[in-house]
C-alpha cells in the first residue's frame, strides 16, 4: 500500500438514519459516549460534539458506551448492532484503548490478549469460557463487518488521559496507538483509514496548557468535561482534514481555521513503520 501523507490509512440503539443524509456511526467507550463517565458526573464524550463539524449533511449515530473495550464491545454484540443499521456510503469510526489493558489473570471481561496479530488467550469470564483476541484483531474483525455493508471505516488511536495533571503537560504514547494504525495497515483496504487521534489531542493539550486542561477534567484523569470533549472532537476533525478521506473534505471546518489555533499543525505519520 502506498504511503499518502497523513495516510489514506490515516483521521442508543433504536437509531434510524434519515434518507437524505449519510451517517457517521461512532463505536467507542466513555470518552466518546454521550454522558461521558456516567450520569451526573459533569463529563461528556467527544462524540457528542462531532455534529457541529458536519451540519445537516451527516447524521451522527453515537453508539459508544462507557466501560467498554474492543473485546467487550464485540462480545456484547454491539458492533453487530451497529452493522445492522449501517447503509452503503456510511462511515464508521472505531476508537478504543482506555479499557483494553490489564491482566487476564484477574479477567474483568475487557482486557484484550497481548500482541498485534493472531495471538489468542483462553479465559473464563462470568463462568463462560472465552477465546480472547488481540486489540488489532478486534479492530479488523469489526471493520470487515462494516466494509461488507458498504461503509468506510476509520480506526482511531484512543484519546489520552489528562497529560497535564502533574502541572506539566507531558507526551503520552501507548501500544494501542500503534495497534490502531497497524490494524488499518493490515486491512490494506481503500475504504479503511487511520486517524492518530491521540497525537492530535496531545498536541492541542500541550498548547492549551495545564491550567485550562486540568480545569476541564472534572471527574478524574480520563473523562473530559464539555469544553475538553469539544476539543477532542476538534482534534479528530483536524486529523480528518489533514488526511485524505472524503469525510475530512466534507467537514465544515477548514484546515486553516483549525491549524491557526491551539489545535496546531498537521502531523506527519511515521514513514519508518511498514505498511
Amino acid at each position: 500500500m502506498a504511503f499518502q501523507g497523513i495516510l489514506r490509512l490515516l483521521p442508543l440503539l433504536g437509531f434510524t438514519s434519515t434518507a437524505s443524509a449519510a451517517t457517521i456511526h461512532l463505536c467507542g467507550d466513555s470518552t466518546m459516549a454521550k454522558g461521558g463517565g456516567g450520569s451526573g458526573s459533569a463529563s461528556e464524550g467527544w462524540g457528542e460534539y462531532l455534529k457541529y463539524s458536519f451540519g445537516s449533511d451527516y447524521t451522527i449515530h453515537n453508539a459508544a458506551i462507557g466501560g467498554r473495550s474492543a473485546r467487550s464491545f464485540t462480545r456484547e454484540g454491539r458492533f453487530t448492532e451497529v452493522a445492522n443499521v449501517v447503509q452503503p456510503g456510511d462511515w464508521v469510526v472505531i476508537e478504543f484503548g482506555h479499557n483494553d489493558g490489564g491482566s487476564l489473570s484477574t479477567d474483568n471481561g475487557r482486557t484484550d490478549c497481548p500482541g498485534e496479530g493472531a495471538e489468542t488467550c483462553k479465559t473464563t469470564y462470568n463462568g463462560v469460557s472465552e477465546t480472547v483476541l488481540t486489540y488489532p484483531a478486534y479492530y479488523k474483525n469489526a471493520a470487515k463487518q462494516f466494509l461488507a455493508k458498504g461503509a468506510k471505516v476509520i480506526l482511531n488511536s484512543p484519546t489520552p488521559n489528562n497529560i497535564c495533571e502533574t502541572g506539566t503537560c507531558v507526551n503520552d504514547v501507548a501500544r494501542f496507538d500503534y495497534y490502531a494504525w497497524h490494524a488499518a495497515a493490515e486491512l490494506a483496504s481503500p475504504d479503511v483509514y487511520h486517524v492518530p487521534h491521540k497525537q492530535y489531542a496531545v498536541q492541542a493539550m500541550q498548547k492549551l496548557g495545564a491550567s485550562t486542561v486540568n480545569a476541564n477534567y472534572p471527574v478524574d484523569h480520563t473523562h473530559t468535561g464539555p469544553y475538553m470533549a469539544n476539543v477532542m472532537a476538534g482534534t479528530f476533525v483536524l486529523g480528518l482534514k489533514c488526511g485524505t478521506t472524503a469525510l475530512g473534505k466534507a467537514a465544515k471546518n477548514t484546515t486553516e481555521s483549525l491549524t491557526a489555533t491551539f489545535y496546531g499543525p498537521c502531523i506527519a505519520q511515521n514513514s519508518s513503520v511498514p505498511i
